[in-house]
This record gives structure tokens, C-alpha cells and sequence, in this order.
């Protein structure tokens, strides 16, 4: 891991907008960050990804999340940039009831 700043630059409040901003940990947090970023964020958002967290990191997270998370241009986009080949076609639903064991 990269070495993080303790909390998000504030500029990504606006990104996770339905979140508790002061309770996100870059750490912790980091693959809802990511996402939010990749579908909202812009050029710079993407600099601060790009440069806290370690490539293999954020392609792992894009490669095994369903693609049903992302817009599909914001999708596109990032697997050009980051040779991403494989991408996890699921459903949400199907996500979610893996999480929960269902």
C-alpha cells in the first residue's frame, strides 16, 4: 500500500454524496471510493486514486466487482486505460446475496 493521508481531500464529498464524509476511511473505504470515483469523479479525482492507491489494487477492485456498479462509459473508459481485459458480469442482486450468504 501507498502511504494514505489520513482523511479524503474534500473535493470527494461531492462523490459520496449519501455517505457520512467525516466517517470514510481511505483504507477501509477504499472500494466504494474507487467506484464513486471511476462514475464521478474527474480528471484530478482520478490523479488521487491513481497516486494513494497501487494500480493492481484498483484494477483487482474494478475485475471483481460487478459491472452493474459502474456507468457504463465510466466502465469502458478505465478498462482502456488500465488494460483491464476481465470484467465480473453480474447481477446487483447477485452481488448482494454473495455478501449476505444468502
Amino acid at each position: 500500500m501507498k502511504n494514505y493521508k489520513q482523511n479524503l481531500p474534500s473535493s470527494f464529498e461531492s462523490l459520496l454524496w449519501s455517505y457520512n464524509f467525516s466517517l470514510i476511511d481511505p483504507i477501509q473505504d477504499k472500494e466504494r471510493i474507487i467506484i464513486n470515483t471511476i462514475n464521478y469523479g474527474d480528471w484530478e479525482h482520478w490523479q488521487w486514486i491513481f497516486s494513494h492507491y497501487r494500480i493492481t489494487e484498483v484494477k483487482k477492485i474494478i475485475e471483481n466487482v460487478p459491472a452493474s456498479e459502474f456507468r457504463p462509459r465510466a466502465l469502458r473508459l478505465v478498462c482502456l486505460l488500465l488494460n483491464i481485459k476481465n470484467i465480473k458480469y453480474a447481477t446487483r442482486g447477485a452481488k448482494i446475496r454473495a455478501e449476505k450468504n444468502i
